[in-house]
């Protein structure tokens, strides 16, 4: 039998990603749902080409026949009557949380694309999926890599944590260079091929901060056992250090569909046609993460520490703050700071439950938009 697949967030680069998965895999896989945001032109050439599957558009509120749900409660109910054995969450931000939770309440196992699920709410959907009896299963290439690992070993016999991060695009530029960049600049990434968004996130290194968090999240390990190492090739995808020293990798090339392969195949592991790696003439270079260059990294460990809604806090005012400067209201090196400022007030609270969770993440928002239109736009 087939495994019944939804998959949200069909238009962005995890979407398209997983739509040569899906082809690569049809005599395995029965697509029951896309999603999109506003791209209802992808949906419908998606239709032409998987007719049985249902259509959500989840950023507007009608649209042309064929897509059956709109809005973010029309994508609830979707995902809720999808019948989906698994669904891979793609969406872009703090906007796939309600999605992901979903997910798991329908009772499929959840592919988890979209971090800030995690960052924002780990015990939260842990719980969730504990008593859903489903498995959330990562699709970031570095924790699929640290997932394939415990998997091996084990995850008692693991002592650290390691991730590795490409450096973004300004790994060997001055400081005080980083405050002329503009967004083109920031979007050219040197290996990967990703969305704006985590693209810039990936060149300030909040997206290795993200990641810090979501590792916590997903595997309970504390915020000392996670490391981070830059190395710019991209093909050490993450490592493990035993308790007896030992260091074990995962190796392959910088190609998302590995990793959207292994989540969606799982538990088996079945070949595929891309990201394999030949050793001749490969270089692998690693080097410490400059965290006054680029503090993002830093904030994200001091939001793990405090716990609680700081998490979810440090992600809405990222996600403001790189919207303001790609939209050229505020510089690169704004990021942090405005990351910082909205951090530096009280967050205590608790954070298991998806009311306080949204209010924090919202009242976090609303305080960084204001820092902006105070003290930063140009």
């Amino acid at each position: 039998m087939k495994k019944r697949v939804a998959l949200l967030g069909a238009s962005g680069s995890i979407g398209k990603n997983t739509l040569d998965v899906l082809r690569e895999g049809r005599d395995f896989f029965e697509p029951v749902l896309f999603s999109a945001h506003t791209q209802d032109e992808s949906l419908l050439t998606l239709k032409k080409e998987f007719p049985e599957a249902r259509l959500a558009l989840s950023g507007k509120e009608n649209g042309p026949d064929g897509i059956e749900y709109f809005g973010g409660k029309g994508l609830l109910e979707a995902i809720a009557c999808s019948g989906a054995d698994i669904v891979l969450n793609g969406i872009s931000g703090a906007d796939g949380l309600a999605a992901s939770l979903a997910a798991i309440q329908s009772g499929a196992d959840l592919a988890l694309a979209n971090k800030e699920t995690i960052v924002m709410a780990s015990s939260l959907m842990a719980a969730e999926a504990k008593k859903a009896g489903v498995r959330i299963l990562p699709v970031d290439s570095e924790h699929s890599a640290v997932f394939a690992l415990l998997e091996a070993h084990g995850r008692e016999q693991a002592a650290e944590l390691i991730l590795t991060a490409s450096g973004g695009p300004f790994r060997t530029r001055s400081a005080a260079s980083l405050e002329s960049i503009g967004p083109r600049e920031a979007l050219a990434h040197p290996t990967w091929s990703m969305g704006p968004k985590i693209t810039i996130d990936s060149a300030t290194l909040a997206n290795k901060g993200l990641e810090v968090i979501e590792a916590a999240g997903l595997f309970g390990a504390a915020p000392e056992q996670i490391k981070v190492v830059i190395h710019p090739q991209s093909i050490v995808h993450s490592m493990i250090r035993l308790k007896d020293g030992a260091v074990y990798a995962q190796l392959s090339k910088p190609d998302m569909r590995l990793p959207i392969h292994n989540a969606l195949y799982w538990p088996e592991c079945l070949p595929c046609s891309f990201a394999h790696l030949t050793f001749e003439g490969l270089v692998l270079e690693f080097e410490k993460p400059d965290v006054k260059k680029f503090p993002m990294l830093d904030l994200a460990y001091e939001a793990l520490k405090q716990g609680g809604v700081y998490p979810a806090v440090y992600n809405a005012a990222n996600e403001i703050a790189v919207a303001a400067f790609l939209s050229e209201r505020i510089g690169f090196t704004n990021i942090a700071e405005l990351t910082r400022e909205t951090l530096s007030h009280d967050w205590q609270g608790g954070a298991d439950s998806l009311q306080l969770i949204l209010e924090a993440d919202k009242a976090a928002r609303n305080l960084t938009i204001r820092y902006i239109t105070e003290h930063l736009s140009w």
